[in-house]
């Protein structure tokens, strides 16, 4: 799991572990109105610093593209659940239902899963928006807290 902008993983996800503000959602300090910024910088994108410049989040763009365009299929792979993500041309990833994590709580874990994008909510700096946000009944994009630990499925465009 990985707060929106960080690329470490950690034991707590809380405002006040947040390395972008400080303490509250109100004290954000990178990626805000007064930057501008509302893509990361490949120094704050978890799959650029761990997996290397060819790899990055995908923008919440990409996101609505995966759920638009491929098809969908609760499973269970190596008896983990998640969504099997099938595209146009016939090739597939599988989604783990990982749930997130906030405020020291694992949520959703095994029933939901919510991956990052690489866009700024721009209707709230204190959101990011997570590519794809599911469960077993539903697919949609969706916004989160940046502080939340979640996912990241890199792309490598």
């Amino acid at each position: 799991y990985f707060a929106w902008g960080e690329v470490e993983p950690k034991e707590t996800y809380s405002w006040a572990t947040y390395k972008w503000s400080k303490g509250s959602s109100s004290t954000i300090t990178k990626y805000n109105a007064n930057d501008g910024k509302t893509v990361l910088d490949p120094e704050d994108d978890a799959a650029t610093v761990i997996l290397g410049e060819n790899y990055r989040m995908p923008t919440v763009e990409e996101g609505n593209e995966l759920i638009e365009q491929c098809t969908w299929s609760w499973t269970t792979y190596n008896n983990v659940a998640g969504y099997k993500v099938t595209g146009p041309n016939g090739n597939s990833i599988f989604l783990p239902a990982a749930g997130f994590m906030y405020d020291g709580t694992l949520g959703d874990a095994g029933s939901g899963g919510i991956y990052w994008s690489s866009s700024l909510y721009i209707g709230d700096p204190s959101y990011a928006y997570g590519v794809v946000y599911f469960n077993s009944d539903n697919v949609d994009s969706d916004y989160s807290p940046r502080y939340f630990g979640q996912s990241v499925r890199p792309v490598c465009p």
